[in-house]
């Protein structure tokens, strides 16, 4: 099986990671991909003492391991029983892992293990670190509450290409579909310099272009496009995304410091309450990601 025909996901024994299981599962029937189930396992960075407790049947850290991997394998097998399903347990830190594993694949899935409640952010660090450095597109998946819902994707004024295509194939692959939001910012305060219909007539003119670009794409799917105007970017993509199946979004850069992911990407996965895939790309096999530049 080519490598690139794979949807890779986490699993770490959460309810949060059983989710994204689930949707993996879903997503790599759908696509007709072989899926990789991950378990990355901590314990040997804090102890040698791995094995069995004698006389104690499935006991000792590496069979726990070994169990929480065999129980995220059920979760797939339940809901997809022909899938062509992979495992795998891996020992050490699960952001360097999944990074390496899933270079070049069709999507990397993640639950989100935040510490929801708490001034809103839902994300865990695992799921933003792999949305600043994964070389795929990731998935992060908190809930799917609205699984029948539309793909809704946010361009930038440049189209956002590489978001576009990678909305494209979700709705088709679900058979959902597409809205392409592009949101005119009008910061507070902020004095219109130009004719503002020119600035709306340019708006148009992305979201126009954004819809053909999909209409080709995913001739089969249902496609429609709106501008938004907000004082906020992000604000306006998630009152747009409120039922969404997902929400696409792109992102720029490398690394964890806030910013460098996009602070429109950054805010959206902290708050939005549905699944949320970041569009990433690498044009060689663990080679540095490609991303749009919006977001």
């Amino acid at each position: 099986m080519n490598d690139s025909r794979t949807v890779v996901v986490g699993y770490d024994g959460s309810v949060e990671a059983a989710q994204a299981v689930r949707w993996a599962a879903r997503q790599a029937a759908a696509r007709h991909c072989q899926l990789l189930l991950v378990h990355c396992s901590l314990w040997p960075l804090l102890t040698d003492n791995l094995g069995p407790v004698p006389g104690v049947a499935d006991s000792g850290l590496e069979r726990s391991a070994q169990i929480t991997l065999e129980e995220g394998l059920s979760h797939a097998r339940h809901l997809e029983p022909e899938l062509d399903i992979e495992t795998k347990l891996v020992y050490g830190w699960p952001a360097e892992h999944l990074v390496k594993i899933s270079a070049g694949k069709d999507l990397l899935v993640v639950g989100s293990r935040g510490i929801g409640g708490f001034m809103g952010l839902l994300i865990g660090s695992v799921s933003l670190e792999m949305a600043a450095t994964a070389a795929c597109p990731v998935a992060v998946i908190r809930s799917d509450d609205h699984p029948k819902g539309p793909v809704v994707v946010a361009v930038d004024g440049s189209g956002s290409p590489t978001a576009l295509e990678d909305a494209c194939a979700m709705a088709a692959t679900s058979q959902s579909s597409l809205t392409i939001i592009h949101v005119r910012h009008t910061p507070a305060g902020y004095r219109q310099l130009r004719d503002p219909v020119d600035a709306e007539a340019a708006a148009d003119e992305v979201v126009n272009t954004a819809i053909e670009t999909a209409r080709a794409l995913a001739p089969a799917i249902a496609v429609e496009g709106r501008v938004l105007t907000d004082t906020s970017i992000p604000r306006a993509i998630l009152n747009a995304s409120k039922g969404a199946g997902i929400t696409v979004v792109g992102t720029k850069g490398q690394g964890l410091i806030r910013g460098t992911i996009g602070s429109t990407a950054h805010a959206v996965l902290h708050h939005a309450h549905g699944p949320v895939l970041i569009s990433r790309r690498s044009t060689t096999r663990g080679g540095p990601a490609e991303t749009d530049s919006n977001a």
